[in-house]
């Protein structure tokens, strides 16, 4: 298949195959962090670590990721998912079996460095997964992606757990958690990457005269191109303004051609094409969906903060009955994640409204958990708090796409990663303030920034509308 004529006038078709493999690379890879986490706390402190000590390690992961996550999505942008997949992958497995030899507190922070550089291995095949599939199929996949991820961190704690109680059972389980990385870098080696689409455009956008032209001018740059490759083949022009690519309203609908880029190129090269799609991201208009998203995460995180305090302060649940609970709430977020295209198809594929509809029923959920005069009634919200803010997730990471452009896709979800990461660093403190107030106070201040998130979208989406109904009517060259 290699050499064979580019054609963006072929029917799309959704490569099956590399998608399952991804939803089993998705699953893997939550399953062996979610083995780990649980036991970081309790490893830092043996090695003779303070309370604080224990708090300012636990905090160098986030950190790290709020910088990499986007330097590394529009990374993989620019030398191409396979080869920026695999990367993360082999250095998040160096940084778990580092994990594994940690004996002292230096080499427990030197572990964790790697990982939290280079862990947005979920960010790149969520980049990957929306490069594959048309703009309508993409919440669909998208769920089920989140979904079979879901499920790989409810059953890790589970064999972490069970790990942890055998002699040295946290260095056993560092290990196990890097042999699955690793096993995870050769699933993606092997990946049907001649499946990857070498460029298409969506179902609207095929026989437009503008999707002719810019097929005619990328044709002229460069007439053949490899099917078994994975790689953005760009243009001459695009390679020189790549900004202009993620703001052109043709991108919305079309595909580039993919190749083969090395990751020996110079680096003075990739550098320059991540600055430029991290500049035209951050100087775009989407500051209102970024902040919609660290609204509605802090809001999401304050519910959760406390969760076992609170209902052992309120309702006095043991801590195992508790438990129960929340391994409840996660297992219908992870099968929510199959209710996402369903739903989107519901909607029409309006997401500015399924969103704005997601955020009110997350919001409104929370004030009756902080109001619930039973446990109950924290059941009943919890079963629905798990399925609205599943959708909600899976309805922000499209509008981000949808509004930025295909050409951006790993420097978009990259640059939402970074804004949710800064919503992991102020929740604590947020909840910790609350918490002084009452046990409701933490998801009483959510109920406030999920009413500031609503409100900002009743502002923001009639804009919203009013640009895509300028783009659609937008006159054809």
């Amino acid at each position: 298949m290699n050499n064979s004529k580019c054609s963006i006038f072929q029917k799309p078709r959704r490569p099956s195959r590399i998608i399952q493999c991804i939803y089993v690379v998705g699953f893997m890879d939550l399953f062996g962090v979610s083995m780990i986490i649980p036991l970081l706390s309790h490893h830092v402190k043996s090695l003779g670590a303070s309370h604080t000590v224990a708090g300012i390690v636990g905090s160098t992961y986030g950190i790290l990721q709020l910088f990499s996550s986007t330097v590394v999505g529009s990374w993989s942008d620019v030398v191409g998912r396979r080869n920026s997949l695999l990367t993360c992958l082999l250095l998040s497995a160096l940084g778990y079996a580092l994990l594994g030899l940690s004996s002292s507190i230096a080499l427990f922070v030197l572990a964790r460095i790697p990982v939290g550089l280079f862990k947005h291995s979920l960010s790149i095949c969520r980049a990957l997964l929306s490069d594959l599939v048309s703009e309508t199929d993409r919440p669909l996949v998208m769920g089920h992606f989140n979904a079979a991820s879901s499920v790989g961190f409810i059953l890790g704690p589970m064999v972490g757990g069970y790990l942890t109680e055998r002699e040295g059972g946290f260095y056993t389980s560092s290990f196990v958690c890097a042999a699955i990385f690793l096993l995870n870098s050769g699933l993606v080696w092997m990946l049907p990457w001649n499946e990857v689409p070498i460029l298409r455009t969506d179902s609207n956008a095929n026989s437009s005269p503008n999707s002719r032209r810019a097929y005619d001018g990328v044709k002229n740059s460069q007439q053949n191109c490899s099917d078994g490759n994975n790689h953005l083949c760009h243009s001459h022009n695009h390679h020189s303004h790549p900004a202009s690519a993620v703001s052109s309203p043709a991108a919305h609908g079309r595909r580039w051609l993919w190749r083969e880029v090395s990751l020996l190129q110079p680096a003075w090269r990739q550098l320059s094409s991540m600055v430029a799609r991290i500049r035209h991201v951050g100087s775009s208009d989407m500051w209102d969906v970024f902040l919609v998203r660290l609204l509605m995460a802090v809001s999401i995180m304050l519910y959760y903060s406390n969760f076992s305090l609170a209902m052992e302060e309120r309702f006095q649940l043991k801590p195992k009955v508790t438990g129960y609970l929340i391994s409840y709430s996660s297992t219908l977020g992870a099968l929510a994640g199959c209710l996402v295209g369903p739903v989107t198809q519901l909607y029409g594929q309006d997401m500015s409204a399924l969103l704005l509809h997601s955020t009110v029923l997350t919001g409104t959920l929370i004030f009756l958990y902080a109001t619930a005069p039973s446990v109950w009634q924290v059941l009943l919200t919890s079963t629905f708090f798990a399925i609205s803010t599943t959708i909600g997730r899976t309805c922000i990471t499209d509008l981000e796409l949808r509004r930025g452009g295909s050409q951006a896709s790993g420097t978009l979800i990259g640059a939402g990663q970074s804004v949710t990461a800064v919503g992991r660093v102020l929740a604590p403190l947020l909840s910790g303030l609350a918490q002084e107030m009452s046990p409701c106070g933490p998801p009483s201040l959510g109920v406030v920034l999920a009413l500031a998130a609503v409100g900002l979208l009743l502002v923001r989406i009639p804009k919203w509308d009013s640009k895509g109904r300028t783009k659609d009517k937008s006159p054809k060259l």
